[in-house]
């Protein structure tokens, strides 16, 4: 399964104020907090852990059809290794995340095997959605294949595990 968050780092910068009292404590632990405190680029760091819990939202909530985010129970941990975890109760989902200076995209996945099976996906393909599920049909296929669909302000990602 896969799941993928992307944020413009402009868009965020405009539009929240992640420094107002109480934001930190309600969607970070304080392991993640210290993390952002403890960073060189903490507005970064902020946006960084955001973008992990909710790439791992999208494949939970694929896997329960649990549509209540909490990101309390998302805890991410081997944050500044190339690979990442995120974990909520028994699941385990592996990160990977790029930083520029535009923006921050996560991609997260069940299996680290999964990596290397990912496909961009094209913005022409048709979407399906199921349960509010994006799906897409391949051809010479009559299955729909799940897919992750990211899209803030400037930038928008659309992948799937081929």
């Amino acid at each position: 399964m896969i799941g993928n968050d992307i944020i413009d780092l402009a868009l965020a910068k405009k539009e929240s104020n992640w420094k107002r009292e109480g934001f930190l404590n309600k969607i970070f632990t304080a392991e993640e907090q210290l993390l952002i405190f403890q960073s060189s680029t903490p507005e970064n760091m902020v946006w960084n852990l955001w973008s992990r819990k909710e790439a791992a939202y999208k494949i939970y909530n694929r896997q329960t059809q649990i549509r209540n985010y909490n990101p309390m129970q998302f805890v991410c941990s081997d944050v500044h290794l190339a690979v990442g975890k995120v974990i909520c109760k028994e699941n385990v989902y592996f990160v990977k995340t790029e930083i520029t200076n535009e923006y921050i995209h996560t991609i997260a996945v069940t299996s680290i095997k999964d990596f290397k099976k990912l496909e961009i996906l094209d913005f022409a393909i048709k979407i399906y959605k199921k349960d509010g599920i994006p799906e897409i049909l391949i051809k010479n296929d009559t299955l729909l294949k799940p897919i992750s669909i990211s899209h803030h302000g400037r930038f928008e990602r659309r992948i799937m595990i081929s």
